[in-house]
């Protein structure tokens, strides 16, 4: 039987971003084939990216980063953060203790081994939801655990009794059950639900299932489950994220994840993947607010060192991003024609790329954005000059997008400036906070601005926009090293933006062998340009 579900969700689903607004969702519509009654309505999301995905390796976080991730998390809408394996170390003791004092929406969960010690661990750090685990392959019994199956099954067990018997929720998993034998698999299933388990967890530890063979699996296993089944899943064969859905599609009702997929080795089933998976090919909801998917991704990408892949889908710098002049103009008619759903659904921006494949509506659309008009003939002129640059091998970024325009167009860059930097200064350093002074002339009248910021950057942008225009934004900023050592040059481009307008937008390129003294150039190269606007805005 295939249940023909309907594909709308209601206004206050889409306003508080819980659901999909099928104006800007493009998938096939062969999934409904897919559609069977054994699927939930709604699934629940356990992130584990301050656990597993901590486990990346060259990932370490602090305390204060992971209570940063954990609230980023909890506003997400995530329903289970597991904050970490307490019993592994002070500091991780110490981060699962702080984030179950935050009082979050989301449940905050530890991890324990199938031990009464490790159990009166995770309740030392005050939460209320254990997730246990032992292994139960015959490998992992030969040559880790040196035990056997019923000495395997009687730890797990006694486990689960005593969390229960102090009144928490638990959630038990079969390590490497993809590699356990069917029959003691379904035997330890029935035995943790006899103990009194509130849900159980199904985890292709290794990542070496097939999806048809997981969907078997599940159905196998769901003839003995009858709490709630949860999958996790790893990625050493790319299958993470499919074999999740394939497993949500059989009757699980609960999926392990890591924000952009981290995990050890080749990371877990990266949750922005299965949340936007599971809603746009078969309408389960989930708690998730989606238009936030792509602020946590940088948040976790920056703060645990890890860059997202440019060809990440849903949240890597390509997702949304068009060069080839036909995909362009048909992007730019409707977004339908190469795009799978709006790239705001989840909080990220379409781009236009200039290079090898550009066309004249792409160009046109770039210089649109710095309120840039040209001719069609110097268009096309434009057009060649990026396409030969790129052939030689050189990447033309906007701000050379730009200048290649005022070429054209009979224009030299930075003729005629109305904004020139005078003076600059910034005091940084252990225990002080970045303060930056600034003296700009600005059409002929001198000005003097200070402000403070994050870092000496930040502070030094604050300060060019206190004396020019506060509602000046800084929409991207981009550094990247020439050359190498310690005296390395370096590039840096600046985008600003003015008024929260989209066609108010302006770029600023600079290069030399102090950072900061670098990124303030390229910052007044931006609002430079970008002052005519102010000007009549203001």
């Amino acid at each position: 039987m295939t249940v023909r579900r309907t594909i709308e969700e209601s206004t206050s689903d889409r306003e508080k971003g819980r659901g999909l607004d099928r104006k800007r969702v493009y998938t096939s519509e062969f999934n409904s084939w897919a559609l069977a009654d054994t699927m939930p309505r709604s699934v629940e999301i356990f992130d584990t990216t301050l656990r597993d995905g901590e486990q990346t390796p060259g990932v370490a976080l602090s305390v204060d980063e992971k209570i940063r991730i954990a609230e980023a998390l909890n506003d997400l809408g995530v329903d289970v953060i597991e904050a970490g394996f307490p019993m592994i170390s002070v500091g991780e003791n110490e981060s699962v203790k702080k984030i179950a004092a935050l009082g979050l929406q989301s449940r905050v969960c530890a991890l324990s081994r199938s031990s009464r010690k490790d159990v009166d661990v995770v309740l030392d750090c005050g939460v209320d939801y254990v997730h246990t685990f032992i292994a139960t392959s015959d490998a992992h019994l030969k040559y880790k655990l040196k035990m056997t199956r019923d000495e395997v099954k009687a730890k797990a067990v006694d486990a689960i009794e005593y969390a229960k018997s102090h009144g928490l929720t638990v959630e038990f998993s079969c390590e490497d059950a993809t590699r356990t034998g069917l029959d003691f698999l379904k035997e330890m299933h029935i035995a943790v639900q006899q103990a009194g388990v509130d849900k159980i967890n199904l985890p292709d530890t290794v990542g070496v299932t097939s999806t048809p063979a997981m969907e078997r699996l599940v159905d196998e296993i769901m003839s003995v489950t009858k709490v709630p089944l949860s999958v996790h899943c790893h990625d050493d064969f790319g299958l993470a994220v499919a074999n999740s859905l394939a497993a949500v599609r059989r009757g699980a009702r609960q999926v392990h994840v890591c924000v952009n997929g981290l995990g050890e080795r080749a990371g877990n089933a990266a949750l922005e993947e299965v949340v936007l998976g599971m809603m746009a090919f078969y309408n389960i909801q989930t708690n998730v607010d989606i238009r936030k998917i792509g602020y946590v991704s940088k948040t976790v990408s920056n703060l645990t060192g890890m860059p997202v892949p440019g060809n990440k889908a849903i949240v890597g710098s390509n997702a949304f991003a068009h060069e080839s002049g036909i995909h362009v103009h048909g992007v730019l008619e409707d977004p339908s024609t190469y795009e799978a759903f709006g790239p705001e659904l989840v909080g990220m921006r379409r781009e236009i790329v200039v290079g090898k494949h550009t066309g004249a509506h792409s160009v046109k659309e770039k210089l649109g954005e710095y309120g840039v008009t040209l001719s069609e003939e110097q268009i096309g002129r434009v057009v060649q000059e990026v396409k030969r640059l790129a052939e030689s091998g050189k990447r033309v970024d906007d701000a050379e997008l730009v200048a290649l325009a005022y070429h054209a167009a009979g224009q030299r860059a930075g003729e005629a400036r109305k904004v020139r930097l005078k003076e600059f200064a910034v005091f940084t350093g252990l225990n002080i906070t970045p303060t930056a002074v600034v003296a700009l002339d600005i059409d002929g009248q001198y000005k003097r601005g200070s402000e403070i910021g994050i870092g000496p950057v930040d502070a030094a942008i604050n300060a060019i926009r206190s004396v020019v225009s506060h509602k000046i934004t800084l929409v991207e900023y981009r550094l990247s090293a020439i050359t190498g050592g310690s005296d390395a040059l370096c590039e840096v481009s600046v985008k600003l933006q003015h008024n929260g307008e989209k066609k108010a937008v302006s770029v600023g390129k600079s290069v030399g062998s102090d950072i900061v003294q670098t990124s303030v150039d390229a910052a007044v190269e931006a609002i430079d340009r970008l002052y005519s606007r102010i000007t009549k805005d203001e």
